[in-house]
């Protein structure tokens, strides 16, 4: 939270892990950020659950993204659009820790609904691991809607979904993509799947018959970073095939209201000035 520099309006700490958090308060105090001490029960009412390890932080409100915003840092980075669109997840620590992959492979920003989505709590933010800070996050009113505007500026949609004929290995994942992933009950809803150029999986061989929201996203983001970091944009992708080549051929909060204040949560154990069922796909 603070090696990303978002404005702190005040630390709260439970008085009997001031000592185990010294160094963090001392940090907050060399950057003029007031401490206070709160008792554990209040700390949780504030923060909306208990893994809150005795400290948290009370921050401005978050600037969200547009799509233009995704786009221009793609630019930025001279690289072709990488997106994450999520379809209504449900739950916050399966939202939080995509956030974390999506930041670690390097995507360009993330594209939500405003409703029907898990919010972005303080859960889900101490479980991004203050991925958050980072990424550009995209709420939009339509979700469909928002897809076909990534689809004009030559982005293609790719579902995860359970049945698709191809594998994540299968298919082209270079150029300008946005990886769709569904909710933990329901999967890709129809509006978002006719939406999608093309569909793909994750191929499963054990008796669990299917993984959750948040490690099939993993699975997908780390295997497109590989396709595009391996072959580059232009590159036949890592075991092209008939396959995957007839893809390429085919296709043509912390939810916080503007003016509120929010509740950070970090982790006791990092050093202050450091950075810090879903259907089978």
């Amino acid at each position: 939270m603070f090696a990303a520099g978002r404005t702190a309006l005040r630390l709260l700490v439970v008085p009997q892990r001031r000592e185990a958090l010294e160094r963090l308060v001392l940090h907050a105090t060399a950057l003029r950020i007031p401490i206070v001490e709160v008792e554990g029960g209040s700390l949780t009412a504030i923060a909306g659950f208990d893994g809150h390890q005795g400290v948290a932080v009370i921050v401005a409100p978050r600037r969200f993204a547009t799509l233009d915003d995704i786009l221009a840092r793609a630019i930025e980075r001279d690289e072709p659009p990488f997106v994450l669109v999520l379809d209504s997840l449900e739950d916050p620590q399966n939202f939080g820790s995509l956030l974390r992959t999506a930041e670690a492979v390097g995507v360009h920003g993330v594209v939500l609904p405003t409703r029907r989505q898990a919010p972005l709590s303080p859960a889900a933010v101490k479980a991004s691991a203050g991925a958050t800070e980072h990424l550009l996050l995209c709420p939009v009113d339509d979700l469909p809607a928002g897809l076909a505007a990534l689809h004009t500026h030559g982005v293609r949609v790719i579902g995860a979904e359970s049945e698709a004929p191809l594998t994540a290995r299968q298919t082209d994942l270079r150029g300008g993509i946005a990886i769709v992933v569904g909710s933990e009950g329901q999967g890709l809803g129809p509006a978002v799947r006719r939406r999608c150029d093309a569909f793909m999986r994750i191929p499963m061989r054990g008796r669990v018959g299917s993984l959750n929201a948040a490690v099939a996203g993993s699975i997908l983001l780390v295997e497109a970073l590989e396709q595009r970091e391996g072959s580059g944009a232009t590159g036949a992708p890592p075991g092209d095939s008939p396959a995957s080549a007839r893809v390429a051929t085919e296709e043509p909060p912390e939810t916080v209201a503007e003016g509120q204040e929010s509740t950070t949560v970090g982790s006791a154990d990092a050093p202050p000035p450091r950075r810090p069922r879903t259907r089978r796909a």
